[in-house]
């Protein structure tokens, strides 16, 4: 899966949780939740940040693209 899969894969996981999401930027999302953790995200470089910063952004939607993706591994297996 390419960079462009990714992001279309992830903008689909954050609208089904709620989230609006811009089908041309689904990567973009990441300034919304940064927005709701309080953490100083901005495009281009964000090398101010801390570990746990970056985490707050991050964590809430790799972790909810993983969900996804182990909820699709059990729907492939039950179908064998």
């Amino acid at each position: 899966m390419g960079k462009k899969e990714l992001n279309k894969f992830k903008g689909e996981v954050m609208k089904a949780k709620g989230y609006t999401v811009d089908k041309k930027n689904p990567d973009a999302i990441k300034y919304e939740i940064a927005k709701e953790q309080g953490v100083p995200l901005k495009e281009g470089y964000n090398g101010h940040l801390t570990s746990e910063q970056a985490g707050k952004v991050g964590g809430p939607i790799g972790g909810n693209m993983v969900k996804e993706m182990v909820r699709m591994a059990q729907e492939q297996l039950k179908k064998k």
